[in-house]
């Protein structure tokens, strides 16, 4: 789950070339182990950087981090007080960091014209699986100097991992627009919850999006509303009020998951979710 304008280039599994000659780099000259004024350029990264580092060697995250309209960050209160930006280069640059973290694929502008002035940027992959978060959670432990921070992070995702027993609840996540949320690290916890990730077999178009006919027509056991139900915010909200969605009655559930926007040891914290949602409606 996130944003779609950056799913195309997120979700590719290339750059871990790139981030093996980085952590090669960083073990082979102290200078670069533990940068002490870091800037994060996106919400993905800032998820990371704010928890890895202490506050005094975060010089900004992405505008992401804190906002609220509407809130898409799991450090939206917990950030507050960072400076944040919107990237660029004149704002990235004001800020005389030590290193920028962005992610792989994203906002090549940006990072050419830091690597002309000189400043060193970190390429974060894409994380499809939970075997990518722990590689990707070590990497950046290493390159910013806190390896037992990252090694805790871990330590409380595995905490967290729950061991559901029962037959799999079929189930279907409907986010705004009509996007239907699949694959990834996303149908990876939904597994070790209990639930069935159905969405492939509906076959979205290609734009990942199934419509309201598709949903009724081939109804799953548990139908999940991403976000709030009391926020019609835009648009985009509206195909989850559809009327034809009250056919579900006591088989649909709003959910907040904000921890799957963005793939990271805090994503199990959506496992707890869908335990509790499966379990209720096993119990239907």
């Amino acid at each position: 789950m996130v944003g779609r304008v950056y799913t195309g280039n997120m979700r590719r599994t290339h750059g871990w070339a790139a981030v093996a000659v980085a952590v090669l780099i960083a073990a082979a000259n102290p200078a670069f182990a533990a940068p002490k004024r870091v800037v994060s350029t996106f919400l993905c990264t800032d998820e990371y950087v704010f928890r890895l580092l202490p506050r005094e060697r975060i010089a900004a995250l992405s505008f992401e981090a804190t906002d609220r309209h509407p809130v898409v960050s799991t450090i939206a209160d917990a950030a507050r007080g960072i400076a944040t930006i919107r990237p660029s280069s004149e704002a990235v640059l004001g800020y005389a960091p030590d290193l920028v973290v962005m992610y792989a694929g994203t906002m090549p502008i940006l990072h050419a014209q830091l690597a002309h002035a000189g400043v060193a940027v970190l390429d974060v992959p894409w994380a499809n699986s939970l075997a990518d978060v722990r590689r990707i959670t070590t990497m950046l432990g290493d390159r910013l100097g806190t390896p037992e921070r990252a090694r805790q992070l871990l330590a409380e995702m595995d905490r967290e991992i729950p061991h559901a027993s029962g037959t799999p609840v079929r189930t279907l996540i409907y986010e705004p627009n009509g996007y239907a949320s699949s694959g990834g690290i996303t149908a990876e916890i939904m597994k070790l919850s209990g639930l069935a990730d159905v969405a492939p077999e509906l076959q979205p178009t290609r734009t990942d999006t199934l419509p309201v006919e598709t949903v009724i027509a081939r109804a799953p056991e548990l139908l999940i509303l991403s976000g709030d139900p009391a926020a019609r915010s835009s648009r985009a909200d509206l195909v989850q009020h559809h009327p034809a969605l009250a056919a579900f009655h006591g088989h649909a559930a709003w959910a907040k998951l904000t921890p799957l926007l963005c793939p990271g040891p805090w994503s199990m914290d959506a496992a707890k979710t869908f335990t509790e949602l499966g379990e209720k409606a096993r119990g239907r």
